[in-house]
């Protein structure tokens, strides 16, 4: 097999692992209805099965990163797949609620596993810049599409097939991935544990992202400024500081925060929280505006959201990477935000009445502008990995995507939920209430997109001619 072609074919397997984590964040969504009615899962519980995943997800792409660096990328691909696949399917037989928790669970384990590395093994397969650039726009693509094209998913799945086959489906595709990953990832032996194994900084770390992520996905039910919600965030935030501190006088640092001196990727990590919370909780938002306001059910709602991943795709494969090469990401990065920003202040606007064509369509199709955002966000959180530090660089990035999803659900769900029941408690009608609370949540997120905007215009260097090859704004 040919070097280039070999390397296509390890770009499409860490793709294929990139897209089930994806899919199985989102095609859950879908089936949650059939779940709850065949384990008979109490409604608190029940948000435990996305909860579990989550948490577990959320607070070790970092630390999963890291080890890869030190015991070899490619093994903790490996067994980060071989986990999540194993997962999956106690998932699909689970008979019980504990038991299905347990399994969504080890499915984060695994996903952590996997996907901290993959962007560390992608930018180590292509050291070119210009071919960098478009492997990142595929990688990027299965990231911006799949969790639309994990709502369409889920729907035909769960109502062909039952809630079970979202789960068993990751077997022969997780089978495969690992057969082809065996033959096409390269081998790399890690820098050994002695060149970081700071196990201090680890528990430091992992406790303080696991209580973090808690706290945030229990916002909803416990609220925002309750002492139990604001205790436990003081005591996460209080954790991750101890961490800082610890990597900055440790021998052997879990994390050189050499990482963190390159402008470029500071600030790509901070406007993806803000990025990443805005979109993830206007798919889930725009998801009950369709179903609870507009009445539709699971199958047309994944299909009213297709233009948005069609849209998302052709983008982020199409034009994404020639316009990074030509303009640099940090003006690609800008005008993919601007459009964004067009869609949530359309969303704040969208009526009870709400029509596909004329109200939500529109909306999807502003959704490419985040075909723009996450390949030049992928490229400058990554600007500054060299070898030894790829997989750190990945699991970073992956760590900040996770937790803007996490908060951008919860901060923006709980703030539609108040101003819904306010509505109804001043009298108006179910749908109208609903209407105005997410229309609430959606000029909130219009609100962080333009300080991302603002983030990225003046914090982030222009590319100069004479770094046309590389990737902006590095130092």
């Amino acid at each position: 097999m040919s070097a280039p072609r070999s390397r296509q074919i390890a770009l499409g397997v860490l793709a294929t692992s990139a897209l089930m984590t994806i899919l199985d964040g989102s095609v859950v969504t879908v089936a949650m209805p059939a779940i709850q009615r065949d384990l008979r899962f109490s409604p608190a519980g029940l948000s435990w099965v996305v909860n579990a995943y989550l948490i577990a997800f959320g607070s070790l792409l970092l630390l999963a990163g890291r080890l890869g660096d030190l015991l070899g990328r490619r093994a903790m691909f490996l067994g980060g797949t071989a986990l999540f696949t194993a997962a999956s399917v106690l998932a699909g037989v689970a008979g019980s609620p504990a038991t299905l928790v347990a399994a969504r669970f080890l499915q984060g384990v695994g996903s952590a596993a996997a996907v901290a590395v993959s962007l560390g093994i992608l930018v180590t397969l292509f050291p070119d810049a210009a071919e960098r650039g478009r492997a990142i726009a595929v990688f990027a693509f299965t990231g911006a599409a799949g969790a639309a094209i994990g709502q369409v998913a889920g729907g035909l799945l769960t109502d062909a097939l039952g809630w079970h086959s979202i789960f068993l489906i990751n077997l022969p595709i997780g089978l495969a991935t690992i057969a082809i990953a065996v033959r096409t990832l390269p081998a790399d032996r890690g820098l050994g544990l002695a060149a970081g194994a700071d196990v201090a900084g680890a528990l430091l770390v992992t406790a303080g992202l696991v209580l973090g992520i808690y706290t945030v996905v229990t916002i909803e039910r416990y609220g925002a400024t309750s002492a139990r919600t604001l205790g436990l965030g003081a005591l996460a935030v209080a954790l991750v500081a101890g961490f800082v501190v610890r990597q900055a006088t440790a021998r052997r640092p879990l994390m050189p925060l050499r990482i963190l001196r390159s402008r470029g990727v500071a600030v790509a990590n901070a406007v993806q929280i803000l990025t990443v919370a805005s979109t993830f909780a206007f798919q889930v938002l725009v998801t009950l505006y369709l179903q609870q306001v507009l009445g539709y059910d699971a199958t047309r709602t994944g299909l009213a959201l297709l233009p948005a991943a069609v849209t998302i795709g052709a983008v982020s494969l199409g034009v994404s990477a020639r316009l990074n090469a030509r303009f640099g990401e940090r003006a690609v990065l800008l005008a993919g935000l601007v459009l964004l920003v067009a869609m949530f202040v359309l969303l704040a606007r969208v009526p009870v009445d709400g029509r596909y064509l004329p109200d939500v369509l529109p909306v999807m199709l502003l959704a490419g502008g985040f075909g723009l955002v996450l390949p030049a966000l992928t490229a400058l959180g990554m600007s500054a990995a060299g070898a030894e530090d790829a997989g750190l660089a990945s699991g970073l990035f992956n760590t900040t995507q996770q937790l803007g999803m996490a908060f951008g659900v919860a901060v923006l769900s709980t703030l539609a939920a108040a101003r819904t029941a306010d509505r109804v408690a001043l009298g108006d009608d179910r749908a109208a209430a609903l209407t105005s609370g997410f229309h609430l949540a959606f000029a909130i997120g219009a609100g962080l997109l333009v300080v991302a905007v603002g983030l990225a215009y003046a914090l982030l260097r222009p590319r100069t001619t004479a770094g046309a090859d590389t990737p902006a704004l590095v130092g």
